[in-house]
């Protein structure tokens, strides 16, 4: 078969679900990441095409029709320029999330010449914001935590991967609810979590692809209390950010303000509320007094 080909059968079976500019975009994915088509010519990826890869196409055409994410099928997902694995025991990393990273890219200039920069990530699954900031500022000696033993495979994995075998990170498993293992940490100068933060009351607002799909473990918290995992990571922040320590969070749009002024009940300052590119109250910072 030739890419057209096959692009044009993913769009034709896959159109009816996804509309035809998901279908496509969904195509060339599967063509790029899958059966690496830009890496030879159309004539070149012809000539090698086998009836292994036919199977292979059309279990992932039945995986796609049956709504499973594009990113889970092939296994990857980009992220601010980089390529992270993923699996169902991760969340495929969001736009909104290369958002939060951005802000804090623009925070750590301000920490430029600075040595021994210490960031951790709290709920790491795939590991993407944590890495990321490493990938992109090499002096920073990161740290995560990870309460799935699946999700920290697969942030290990990624890690290795993207910053090498000598990465300089420390990722341990844990409930950074148990308190008594906080003292197993050094001293921070940035604290970053993206936490469950999605109410059981809320399952309806929430894509069907990802409630079938995405681990629910890492999309929602009991209602009784929705900023469980902020309260939390705030009083860990507190015993382990050093004096003007940033802590910053991807919040849920609805109960952003809560968190915002949780923070400032807890005594941090310059608390600020960020609003993502379609407008949502999605981050939160505040600076340790």
């Amino acid at each position: 078969m030739t890419p057209e080909a096959v692009k044009s059968l993913l769009a034709e079976r896959l159109s009816p679900r996804y509309g035809s500019g998901e279908a496509n975009a969904i195509a060339r994915i599967v063509l790029e990441d899958v059966f690496q088509a830009h890496r030879q010519s159309p004539e070149q990826f012809a000539a090698q095409w086998t009836d292994a890869q036919s199977a292979h196409l059309q279990e992932i055409i039945q995986q796609l029709e049956a709504g499973e994410p594009v990113q889970y099928v092939v296994g990857s997902a980009d992220f601010f320029g980089l390529t992270f694995q993923v699996n169902p025991a991760v969340l495929i990393p969001r736009q909104e999330t290369e958002e939060l990273v951005a802000w804090i890219l623009d925070y750590l200039k301000t920490l430029a010449g600075q040595p021994n920069i210490h960031l951790l990530d709290i709920g790491l699954g795939s590991g993407c914001i944590g890495i990321t900031l490493k990938k992109k500022n090499a002096g920073i000696r990161l740290f995560g935590l990870e309460v799935s033993p699946e999700a920290l495979d697969v942030a290990v994995l990624n890690a290795t991967k993207i910053l090498g075998e000598k990465g300089d990170f420390t990722f341990l498993r844990g409930d950074i609810r148990e308190r008594a293992t906080w003292h197993l940490f050094p001293t921070m100068q940035v604290i970053v979590s993206n936490p469950p933060y999605i109410p059981e009351t809320e399952k309806a607002l929430i894509p069907e692809h990802v409630l079938a799909h995405e681990p629910s473990l890492a999309l929602f918290v009991d209602n009784d209390d929705p900023l469980l995992f902020y309260k939390t990571i705030a009083d860990f922040a507190l015993e382990k950010l050093e004096i003007s320590g940033m802590l910053f969070f991807e919040c849920n749009e609805f109960n952003a303000a809560q968190v915002a002024a949780l923070l400032v009940e807890k005594g941090f300052e310059e608390v600020v509320l960020k609003k993502d590119l379609l407008g949502a109250d999605r981050m939160v910072a505040g600076k340790r007094a």
